[in-house]
């Protein structure tokens, strides 16, 4: 884990907050970025190394391997880009506790689809920023006055999810 400022473990915490209350991120193939679509997370509170996602096996996504995610969160207080590797995912456990009605509704048949493929991402290393700049630098910036210093200590550069 690298890192200029910023607390890691603080912003980590607060970015897998942030995701739980999200419903959305995009996803792409690394180095791919006509693959880059926005999925929904299904997230287990208890693995935090890992995401999973339905997807369908007609999908840029059924390749597996490398892929990019970009995350910003409702308020736009907390933004996110993280790598990892797609996997298919065969706990069938895993695949029954995150199956509900939203999924449902994009597999005509249902958890039987034949084109429905369910992947795990292995999270690895992320650049997280906290955008929440508060009250005091928003005067600042409306000033013209500096605020990198400040924003800076709010970023995480590198660090592993």
């Amino acid at each position: 884990m690298r890192h200029a400022q910023g607390n890691p473990e603080e912003l980590k915490q607060k970015f897998w907050r942030a995701l739980a209350d999200s419903p959305y991120l995009f996803l792409e193939l690394s180095g791919q970025s006509d693959t880059a679509v926005p999925m929904s997370p299904q997230l287990d509170p208890d693995a935090d190394s890992a995401i999973w996602f339905f997807t369908h096996t007609r999908s840029k996504f059924a390749a597996l391997g490398p892929v990019t995610a970009t995350f910003q969160d409702k308020g736009h207080d907390m933004f996110a880009r993280f790598d990892g590797t797609l996997v298919k995912e065969t706990n069938q456990k895993r695949f029954d506790r995150f199956w509900n009605s939203f999924v449902e509704a994009w597999y005509d048949e249902g958890r039987t689809d034949p084109d429905l493929l369910f992947v795990r991402m292995d999270l690895g290393n992320a650049e997280i920023w906290n955008g929440d700049i508060g009250l005091l630098n928003t005067a600042k910036m409306a000033l013209g006055m500096t605020v990198q210093g400040e924003a800076e200590e709010r970023h995480v550069k590198e660090t592993s999810l």
